[in-house]
């Protein structure tokens, strides 16, 4: 990329293929740092109304992207005004691009599990097999791009594996609530119908995409024409790829308060069939309700003294 002369002093060629990438870099920076804060903000706001744990997750990622498009411009600007191109700079980049990439993976794998979604948090196995599904797949990204012999070959093998997973979590949790949607048509529950159909909806909405995620994952890795040609254009092209398919993901799983009853779930998912519960509500007076007591409603009383007032709180039992 440049030659140096020991004349005292370090003189640069770059290629001007190369120019636009500053002003490229410093663009997708904003857009991606833009998105983390507005994530972070519409969650935080958003954290009385639902589960938000996946969402406090998912905003590491456009952090992490911001970080290493941060970096990039920092590298290609220090070369091109600075005549500096810093090693450390760039390998930076190539860390964080690395964690970019794993993060996201792992990400979409809590959500083919339904966290936060369809179980409060996962089960042992889920932990660890998503643990081990992300140390496989950074280490061979790590090989993959540091060159390493058949390490193409085993990244596309990982590859294989993880959208496998994903497709078949995906597939069990449309199939739950399905079964919980026609049971609730069944026993005309119309206090959870809205809950359920929208989880219903945005996980038919993941299963839709990762399809294009994947043509795009695949369509990247196979792009490895090293001529500097139109070099900015196919960057530009791939940077708002990713990025309009991580805006569509993050847009669907998103924090919200128009969705009544959406936190609620079992704490774990259980392997026996998972019904929702019907929501009932009783009035009864107030000697009565002070006797009462059951750990499986949920009670509130009215401000009237005469009477108090018991609701469910729609709890889903597994």
């Amino acid at each position: 990329m440049y030659e140096s002369e020991s004349f005292g002093a370090s003189r640069f060629s770059i290629d001007e293929a190369y120019r636009p990438l500053p002003s490229l870099y410093l663009a997708f920076m904003s857009i991606w740092f833009v998105s983390a804060c507005s994530w972070t903000i519409n969650t935080y706001k958003n954290r009385n109304f639902q589960t938000n744990n996946l969402q406090w997750t998912l905003a590491s990622v456009p952090l992490i992207k911001a970080l290493q498009l941060a970096l990039s411009f920092l590298f290609w600007y220090s070369c091109f005004n600075l005549h500096t191109c810093s090693l450390w700079m760039s390998f930076g980049v190539y860390v964080t691009g690395v964690l970019f990439q794993t993060v996201s993976f792992v990400s979409f794998l809590l959500i083919s599990h339904g966290y936060c979604i369809t179980c409060e948090r996962l089960s042992v196995p889920e932990r660890r097999t998503t643990a081990a599904l992300g140390c496989v797949f950074y280490l061979t990204l790590v090989g993959y791009r540091a060159s390493v012999p058949y390490f193409s070959v085993l990244l596309l093998l990982t590859y294989f594996i993880a959208f496998c997973v994903i497709f078949r979590h995906i597939s069990k949790n449309l199939k739950i609530l399905r079964e919980q949607l026609n049971f609730i048509e069944d026993e005309d529950v119309e206090a959870m119908h809205h809950a359920v159909y929208t989880k219903y909806v945005i996980f038919k909405k993941f299963q839709g995409v990762i399809p294009i995620l994947a043509v795009a994952e695949t369509a990247i890795h196979l792009n490895m024409d090293a001529s500097l040609e139109n070099y900015w254009l196919r960057l530009l092209v791939r940077e708002w790829a990713v990025f309009c398919i991580f805006l569509y993901i993050g847009w669907t799983f998103r924090s919200q308060d128009s969705v009544p009853r959406f936190s609620v779930m079992p704490t774990l998912k259980s392997r026996s069939e998972t019904k929702v519960p019907p929501i009932y509500s009783i009035e009864m007076d107030a000697a009565t309700f002070k006797d009462f007591s059951s750990h499986e409603w949920h009670i509130g009383v009215k401000l009237n003294p005469n009477f108090g007032y018991l609701s469910s709180g729609a709890y889903a039992i597994s």
